[in-house]
């Protein structure tokens, strides 16, 4: 089994520097970094162009000019903004608040979304597998922005009727609060709710119906009802065989929607006002700036590489023939 995880941790090793490479790339042909400092009225001299592009190594040739910026990341130096600000300070900060709203509602989603599908799959056809089936289909057909503006607006009509602030939908803390380190980690989990539940509820309405359909899949299967015969009772054979069985599809797919779940999620982050790795990742294409896109892109790559190592040790874990 250690021989299979060291060889699948290599395979993520070259597939995240190749990935980031052709980021790197694309953005390098695309991008013309220095293009505002042209457009400025009166114009730069030459001179203070020239030390502009020799500044962002733009007289280099790409492969060379990434692993210039990929040797400075070894050393933990990720380079500078086209403003000339340093991208390792900021991506510390963007980087929690991206894994503090991500990696809560993930885990939530995932939890009551194979609830959800178990229970479905269970009560096949009866009121419970309708409703959660109504609830997954109308949760999947509505965008995420259009999510978020219903739950901030359904959130103000509550503070309206209440007379106060119940659930807080802008930004990641209160501006100029101050109090306790309790009643600061208070603050910032009471803002922390409405855009976990807008990533939360996709999740439990995505991964619902993948559980479901690999449930229903166990369900009919010989080896549940020899376990039952040989003196199982169903509630056990269930939990410990047909759940079991029913999870290993769902590892991947658990693993690599985290990882891909940053990006996409920059509606949520600019709705609620969060300024995490999504927001940024427009941000760097807005301003052609090529060491913010290929920064973003290797952060993704890195949480895909970390999430689907351990999809495979929970394979290895949920079936024995892997570890074999």
């Amino acid at each position: 089994m250690i021989g299979f995880l060291l060889r699948r941790l290599v395979n993520y090793v070259v597939l995240c520097l190749v990935a980031t490479f052709l980021a790197f790339s694309l953005a390098s042909l695309t991008f013309d970094p220095i293009a505002k400092l042209r457009e400025r009225n009166p114009p730069p001299p030459p001179a203070a162009i020239a030390a502009k592009e020799l500044s962002l190594h733009l007289d280099q040739p790409i492969p060379q000019r990434f692993f210039t910026w990929l040797g400075g990341v070894v050393q933990g130096d990720f380079g500078q903004t086209i403003t000339n600000n340093p991208i390792t300070e900021e991506l510390g900060r963007r980087m929690g608040i991206s894994l503090r709203l991500f990696l809560i509602g993930t885990l939530v989603g995932v939890i009551l979304g194979v609830v959800l599908g178990v229970v479905s799959a269970i009560r096949q056809y009866k009121f419970s597998d309708y409703f959660a089936t109504l609830f997954s289909f109308i949760i999947l057909s509505t965008p995420v922005f259009l999510l978020g503006v219903l739950l901030k607006y359904g959130a103000q009509q509550l503070n309206d009727a209440t007379g106060t602030k119940v659930l807080q939908f802008t930004g990641e803390f209160t501006p100029g609060f101050e109090g306790s380190w309790w009643a600061m980690l208070l603050d910032r989990a009471h803002h922390l709710i409405l855009p976990t539940l807008t990533i939360a509820l996709g999740q439990i309405a995505f991964y619902s119906r993948y559980q479901r359909s690999a449930m229903l899949d166990v369900l009919g299967s010989d080896f549940l009802r020899t376990a039952q015969a040989k003196g199982l009772t169903r509630g056990k054979a269930l939990f410990k065989h047909g759940l079991r069985t029913a999870l290993i599809p769902m590892a991947t797919l658990f693993a690599f929607g985290f990882g891909l779940l940053i990006t996409g999620g920059v509606f949520t982050e600019r709705l609620f006002t969060w300024y995490g790795m999504g927001d940024w990742l427009v941000t760097g294409i807005t301003e052609q700036d090529t060491n913010i896109v290929a920064t973003v892109t290797l952060f993704v790559a890195v949480l895909v590489l970390i999430s689907g190592w351990l999809a495979d040790v929970l394979y290895a874990a949920l079936d024995p023939r892997v570890r074999i």
